[in-house]
């Protein structure tokens, strides 16, 4: 059995296990207020958009290349520690895959205002979330995780540090994120509706 660490049984990790269990919940605001809000789509944004939703969904797919569709969600039942490819130089790229993706519908929606709102809302989720998950991996690698840790940065890369060879399971992510290819069409062709016919937005 598993020895449950400080880490993991300390309050903002307990805060955010039950964050993490209602995840699926969190892109709610990120869809709402540029759906809702007045805003329109323009040239710029549209360009600003797509750069950060490229980029974000090259380094998210990445990581699930690196980490694989099963260890990715940070269940007890992972069998070793991913210290390669994106994790070398951040401990959390898919998270940050996650926040430029979002906000690059932001930025499409051009509803501008919202993103240091949503910048913040993101801080708040993900600090809670990934202290949970840290905890996590602290009480199943123990000093493995804590070294891991100590040399590579939690959010913005510095550099691989310790980087290792290790697999890449490129089919098994491609074919895990054609799901989230049609939310992102799905979504821009909501967008686009919402500039055509509501441009004053739904408030």
């Amino acid at each position: 059995m598993t020895t449950i660490s400080a880490s993991e049984s300390s309050r903002p990790a307990r805060i955010g296990a039950v964050i993490f269990r209602n995840r699926g919940w969190l892109p709610v605001p990120f869809l709402a207020v540029p759906l809702l809000a007045p805003g329109g789509i323009t040239r710029l944004g549209v360009i600003v958009g797509a750069v950060l939703i490229v980029l974000g969904e090259a380094w998210r797919l990445w990581g699930v290349a690196t980490a694989g569709t099963v260890t990715r969600r940070r269940s007890r039942n992972v069998q070793k520690l991913v210290t390669h490819g994106p994790f070398a130089l951040s401990r959390n790229p898919l998270y940050n895959g996650n926040y430029l993706l979002w906000m690059g519908f932001v930025a499409i929606s051009g509803v501008w205002w919202f993103i240091p709102i949503a910048t913040v809302l993101f801080a708040v989720e993900y600090y809670f979330i990934v202290r949970y998950e840290e905890g996590v991996l602290e009480s199943i690698f123990g000093e493995e995780y804590l070294a891991f840790k100590r040399r590579t940065p939690r959010w913005i890369p510095t550099g691989a540090s310790g980087a290792v060879a290790g697999e890449f399971f490129w089919a098994e992510a491609w074919k895990s994120e054609i799901s989230t290819f049609m939310q992102y069409i799905a979504l821009l062709i909501v967008f686009v509706a919402k500039d055509r016919y509501f441009p004053g937005g739904l408030f």
